[in-house]
C-alpha cells in the first residue's frame, strides 16, 4: 500500500486545511475536496516519505469531503471502509467554538484483557460515537502531550524493538532513534477507529515527558546525566526530528510554515528528485534542545475575537541552571507576555503539565523546590533531587520564579489590565493522570479584582490509567485552598499572584473532555469510553461530568 500512515486533518480554518501523510516511497500526493485541489511532493526524513497538502479557496463554515491519491492511486478512503467519508470542515466566523482535549494515551490493543489493565481508550470511544452520527465533528482537538510514550513501550513496539536490536544493551526497551519513532507514531495512529477520527477531526498537539522521557528536562543534573550516556544524543534527537515532523508541522498555518526554517528548505525545494530533509532536521532540533532560544514549539491562534488559544511549550524551552530554574526561557515569556491579552470572549492556554495543581500538590511541590535550591544546605538539595526525580516533581510549581510571573500576567488579563478582560481565561492541561476543574482568584494582597473567571481544566489520561494507591493520594491532596504565600518556605518562595481551590473532581477515569462556548459562558464536559455487554470492540460514550461556567 502507498499509504503508509494518514492521512491527519491539521490545521483548518475559515478557508484553508492541511492534510498530512507518509508514503511508503518518494511521490507526490494530491488531495481533492468538492471542486478545490491540490498537490504537494513527498520529502524523506530518515528513510521515511512525508507530504503536508494545504487545500485553499474552501467556503467558510462548509463541510466538503476529501480523497487523497499517491502518484495517481486513490488511496483515502480505503475500498469498502466501515466509517463516513472524512470531511474538511471549516470555521464559520461567529459560530460557537467546540473542541476536545485531554492528554497521555498508550497505544495497546482494545480487547478484554488490556482492558482489564489500561482501561478503554477514549479516543477510539470518541471515533466510533462520532462515526455513528451522534454528534457534530467539534472544531479541534488539543492533544495535550504524551501522544507517543518512548519510554514505556508496548508488546508490539518491542517487538519491532527486538527485530533490530538487543533490547538487553542500552537504551533496552525504550526508543532508541527516529526510526523507532516512526514505528511509534505509526502504532499509535493506525488502529481504524483512531486512524478515521484524526482523518476529519483537525488536531493540534504539543509533547510533553513521555513523548521523549520521563522526568524530560526536571532538573540540570538530569540533563547532565542523559548527556553523559551513550545512547540519549541518538533519542533526543530522534524524538524531537520526529515530533516536528508528525505533530509540529501540522499545528501552523500557512505563514506559521513560512516562518520555519525546515519548513522553508521544504517550500524552495525544486530539484527532479525527493528532498532528504534528514541531516538538516537533525541539526536543528540538536540545536534547539542544546540552544531552546533558536526555536519556538509554542504556538498560538485566533478563532476570531470568539477565543484566542495559546499553547506554551512547558517542557524543551526550560531553564535549568544551577542558579536559576524557569519552566520557560525569557525569550518564551517575552512571547506569551504578547499573547495573554484581552480582547477575546475566552482566553484558552494550552500547557501539557497543569498550571494550578490540587492545593496539596502544589505546596509540595514549591517545598521541594525551595529544598532542591538549598534551603537546607547541601544534604537537603542531595534529597530534594532524589525526590524531584522519584515523584514528578517537575509541574510549574516546581519553577517558582515561571509560575509567578505567569500568574501576574493572567491575573492582570483578567482585571482589564491589558485589554477588555475576557468572560474566561482557561488553562487546559493533562499530565498528572488525574482529571478536574480548579477556579481561582487573583490573591487579596495584589488588590486586584477579577472580571474574568480563571479556571485550570484537566482531562488526563486518555487511556493509561492511575494506580489505585496513588488515587488515594491525589483525592487526599486535593482537598483545601491554594494560598502559596511563602509563609514556611520564608523569601524562597516568591508570593502567588492566584488563590485557587478544586471545584469539580478529581476523576480517575480514561477520559476526553470538551469546551464549548455557549451564549452565557463555557461548557465544559469530560466523557469516557464503557463497555456494555461484553461488547469490547464497539464502547458506548458516557458523560462522566458537565460543568456550565
Amino acid at each position: 500500500m502507498s499509504l503508509v500512515l494518514g492521512p491527519l486533518l491539521r490545521h483548518v480554518d475559515a478557508d484553508s486545511a492541511t492534510i498530512w501523510v507518509e508514503t511508503a516511497s518518494a511521490a507526490t500526493v494530491h488531495v481533492r475536496a468538492g471542486d478545490r485541489e491540490a498537490q504537494a511532493r513527498t520529502f524523506a526524513v530518515h528513510g521515511h516519505h512525508y507530504a503536508l497538502v494545504e487545500v485553499t479557496g474552501l467556503g467558510p463554515g462548509t463541510a466538503t469531503p476529501y480523497t487523497v491519491e499517491v502518484d495517481g492511486e486513490v488511496v483515502w478512503p480505503e475500498p469498502g471502509s466501515a466509517y463516513p467519508p472524512s470531511c474538511i470542515r471549516t470555521l464559520e466566523p461567529g459560530r460557537p467554538l467546540r473542541m476536545v482535549f485531554g492528554s497521555c494515551r498508550v497505544s495497546v490493543p482494545h480487547d478484554a484483557p488490556t482492558h482489564a489493565q489500561f482501561g478503554v481508550d477514549a479516543l477510539r470511544t470518541y471515533g466510533l460515537h462520532l462515526a455513528d452520527g451522534h454528534e457534530t465533528v467539534p472544531d479541534l482537538a488539543l492533544f495535550l502531550g504524551d501522544q507517543v510514550y518512548a519510554d514505556e513501550t508496548s508488546q508490539a513496539m518491542r517487538d519491532f524493538i527486538s527485530a533490530r536490536r538487543d533490547p538487553e544493551q542500552a537504551p533496552w526497551w525504550e526508543l532508541r532513534d527516529y526510526e523507532e519513532y516512526a514505528e511509534l507514531y505509526r502504532l499509535a495512529w493506525s488502529e481504524p477507529a483512531n486512524r478515521w477520527l484524526l482523518s476529519t477531526l483537525p488536531s493540534a498537539m504539543i509533547f510533553d515527558d513521555h513523548d521523549i522521557r520521563d522526568d524530560w528536562n526536571t532538573s540540570a543534573s538530569w540533563r547532565r546525566d542523559m548527556w553523559a550516556t551513550d545512547w540519549w544524543r541518538d533519542r533526543i534527537v530522534g524524538g524531537l526530528a520526529a515530533y516536528w515532523v508528525h505533530q509540529h508541522l501540522g499545528n501552523l498555518d500557512a505563514e506559521g510554515r513560512a516562518a520555519d526554517l525546515l519548513w522553508q528548505r521544504v517550500a524552495a525545494h525544486e530539484g527532479p528528485d525527493e528532498l532528504d530533509l534528514s541531516d538538516l532536521v537533525d541539526e536543528v532540533v540538536e540545536r534547539a534542545d542544546k540552544q531552546p532560544t533558536t526555536f519556538r514549539w509554542s504556538f498560538a491562534r485566533d478563532f476570531d475575537t470568539q477565543a484566542r488559544l495559546v499553547v506554551i511549550d512547558s517542557r524543551a524551552a526550560r531553564v535549568l541552571e544551577d542558579e536559576r530554574r524557569s519552566i520557560i526561557d525569557d525569550e518564551e515569556m517575552a512571547w506569551l507576555d504578547d499573547q495573554l491579552c484581552g480582547d477575546v470572549d475566552h482566553l484558552l492556554v494550552g500547557t501539557s503539565v497543569p498550571f494550578l495543581l490540587s492545593p496539596g500538590l502544589h505546596h509540595v511541590e514549591a517545598t521541594v523546590e525551595a529544598i532542591t535550591g538549598g534551603l537546607l544546605g547541601k544534604p537537603g538539595a542531595l534529597v530534594g533531587e532524589w525526590v524531584r526525580r522519584k515523584v514528578d516533581i517537575e509541574h510549574w510549581a516546581a519553577f517558582q520564579e515561571g509560575f509567578a510571573q505567569v500568574g501576574g500576567l493572567v491575573r492582570d488579563v483578567a482585571s482589564g489590565g491589558r485589554g477588555r478582560a475576557p468572560t474566561s481565561i482557561v488553562f487546559l492541561s493533562g499530565d498528572v493522570h488525574h482529571s478536574y476543574l480548579i477556579e481561582a482568584v487573583p490573591a487579596p494582597a495584589s488588590g486586584t479584582t477579577a472580571s474574568s473567571r480563571i479556571l485550570q481544566a484537566v482531562c488526563s489520561p486518555i487511556r493509561n490509567p492511575l494506580p489505585a494507591a496513588m488515587q488515594n493520594v491525589f483525592r487526599i491532596a486535593s482537598h483545601g485552598r491554594a494560598r502559596p504565600v511563602g509563609r514556611v518556605l520564608g523569601r524562597r518562595v516568591p508570593p502567588s499572584p492566584l488563590h485557587w481551590r478544586m471545584t469539580h473532581g478529581p476523576w480517575f477515569e480514561n477520559l476526553l473532555a470538551s469546551l464549548e462556548v455557549t451564549p452565557r459562558g463555557l461548557r465544559l464536559t469530560w466523557s469516557t469510553g464503557e463497555v456494555v455487554g461484553g461488547d469490547h470492540e464497539r464502547p458506548r460514550w458516557r458523560q462522566v461530568s458537565r460543568v456550565d461556567v
